[in-house]
């Protein structure tokens, strides 16, 4: 009997929609193969499941598990040196970088830029939010753009965009040339986020490699959160971004693999346009009533706040009504929603990372002493996250992610408890260093399960909707804190965290059924063998009619 069997290492080729995306399989032997593997199958299954191929495959050759294991710890073919591949990792960890540090820096020269450029206190809130709002709205078209393009040109056009913007930022001389320039730097690192996501995700396989490569992409978040308080403390924030971003668009165009047009069959995805524009509107109008709300006149009487959240709601639900019954290829596929556990994690998520947001808001102080504040966070970051990369094939999801929860939970309790002038090494040190294992912990292995459980041809929708939860998050969660703050107390937007920290822990110790992530194969093999058996048991099913009929 043959047998399926992988090639000693996979053949270098650039595939549609990725810059580079190694095939293990080779269809002349294991696809032929496969038909005689899958014929021992039970008569009475005319619709195999994975579960099923899966535990047959091992018993057939022992080797093929050894060698996908072995698979899962190589370098990419792709890479011809190690330094190309440690330069790869760099410019995409870059673009979580460059994310965190225009957010984290800009809260610590907002003060000054509203006394130099005359800003109002009821407008103090959109130079920040700007930002973010657009990041969080505009995700899901980005990720589509680069599942149609390809992750290389639409990650590459994004530094371009944060570049020219970033630049431009540092000579604003009112609030509205603020605000408009924070917006446009918003479209570049939506347009990065997930084609970064997505260039990861396709090269790497299943395994230990990926792990710690999408830890070391996880630990960037960390320091560039650091490095953009500390940049703001220096003074020419925008203008050392905007060298940052060079630097991270020249190593791009020196490491990231270009797509070949000849390997390239065409994409067959396709922009849901009545869709992009329904959930656009949507989230920019609910986020913007919801942050609003706090500095409006009279809040939530202020005529336009309840008008914006009704148009808002109004249009997202168009947008379900779009992406289930109307678009054939919906930005937000019901596959998602199908695929075991996401929805309960995502919205865990969405939770936890509002914590964070929560957490990262709570320092009053000069610019140096949060920056002395922070310092742990960045080395408990990478430690965890170093280790983490290292682990993910070894210890449960579940696991994990509860000690995330947990971790979470513990932060936002000590801040929430914290006693007027109380010490920092007995409150504010371990309240860091809970948050960081709150978030390392979960977005590491959330992004390693999504892009592993998605397709070559998803991998954009991947990095987006991983993005989109994360970003959201914070939006809404803020926004409502905020709400909360002005109409009650600081104190309580605290113990508001708490409940939203317990609630993701709840979640994620019910429904965070996430397998180790160990070498396996990839979504799209999974996919190739399940049909080639289902094609082999309908094959096997007409003959035997066949033979009945002769006898």
């Amino acid at each position: 009997m043959t047998h399926p069997s992988l090639p000693s290492s996979p053949p270098q080729r650039v595939p549609s929609n990725t810059s580079a995306t190694p095939t293990i399989l080779s269809r002349e032997c294991s696809l032929r193969a496969l038909a005689q593997v899958v014929t021992p199958l039970p008569n009475d299954n005319p619709s195999p499941d994975l579960h099923d191929i899966a535990e047959f495959i091992p018993a057939v050759d022992e080797s093929l598990e050894a060698r996908i294991e072995r698979l899962g710890r190589e370098r990419p073919p792709i890479f011809t040196t190690r330094w190309s591949e440690i330069i790869f990792v760099f410019s995409i960890s870059m673009s979580q970088f460059l994310t965190e540090y225009f957010v984290s820096g800009f809260t610590v020269i907002l003060p000054t830029l509203i006394t130099e450029l005359d800003i109002p206190q009821a407008a103090s809130v959109w130079p920040a939010t700007a930002f973010s709002l657009v990041i969080a709205s505009t995700l899901l078209v980005f990720g589509r753009l680069g599942d149609m393009w390809g992750g290389y040109p639409v990650f590459m056009w994004g530094l371009a965009w944060l570049l020219a913007w970033s630049i431009i930022a540092g000579f604003s001389i009112n609030p509205l040339m603020l605000d408009f320039c924070r917006a446009l730097q918003g479209l570049g690192v939506a347009a990065f986020l997930p084609t970064g996501v997505m260039l990861m995700g396709s090269l790497y396989r299943p395994g230990p490699r990926k792990n710690l490569v999408f830890a070391v992409y996880g630990t960037s978040a960390v320091f560039g959160f650091f490095g953009g308080i500390l940049m703001a403390g220096i003074g020419f924030y925008f203008w050392i971004g905007a060298i940052l971003t060079a630097i991270t668009l020249l190593t791009s165009v020196l490491s990231i693999p270009r797509p070949h047009s000849k390997d390239q069959p065409p994409s067959k995805a396709k922009m849901d346009y009545p869709g992009a524009i329904t959930i656009v509107c949507g989230l920019i109008l609910v986020v913007f009533s919801i942050l609003q709300s706090a500095h409006a006149p009279a809040r939530w009487r202020t005529p336009f706040i309840p008008v914006c959240l009704i148009l808002g709601v109004s249009s997202l639900l168009a947008a379900g009504y779009i992406e289930t019954r109307v678009s054939a290829q919906p930005l937000l596929p019901a596959s998602i929603f199908t695929t075991p556990c996401m929805s309960s994690l995502l919205l865990a998520l969405f939770l936890l990372y509002g914590t964070w947001g929560i957490f990262s808001n709570v320092m009053s102080a000069s610019p140096l002493q949060v920056v002395a504040w922070y310092v742990p966070l960045g080395l408990a970051g990478l430690i965890l996250s170093v280790i983490e990369g290292f682990i993910l094939h070894l210890v449960p999801g579940r696991v994990l992610l509860i000690i995330s929860g947990l971790g979470a939970v513990g932060s936002q309790l000590l801040i929430a408890l914290i006693p007027l002038g109380g010490s920092y090494w007995a409150w504010i040190f371990p309240a860091v260093i809970f948050s960081t294992v709150g978030i390392d912990l979960s977005t590491i292995l959330m992004t390693v399960f999504v892009t592993t459980t998605f397709p070559t041809e998803q991998q954009g929708l991947a990095g987006s909707v991983i993005n989109s939860v994360l970003q959201l998050g914070v939006a809404f969660v803020l926004g409502l804190t905020d709400i909360i703050q002005s109409a009650t107390s600081y104190k309580n937007t605290f113990w508001f965290g708490v409940g939203a920290a317990a609630a993701s822990l709840l979640i994620l110790a019910i429904w965070g059924k996430v397998p180790k992530a160990s070498s396996d194969l990839t979504a799209d093999e999974k996919a190739e063998l399940l049909e080639e058996a289902m094609t082999e048991q309908r094959r096997q099913s007409a003959n035997r009619g066949g033979t009945l009929r002769d006898a």
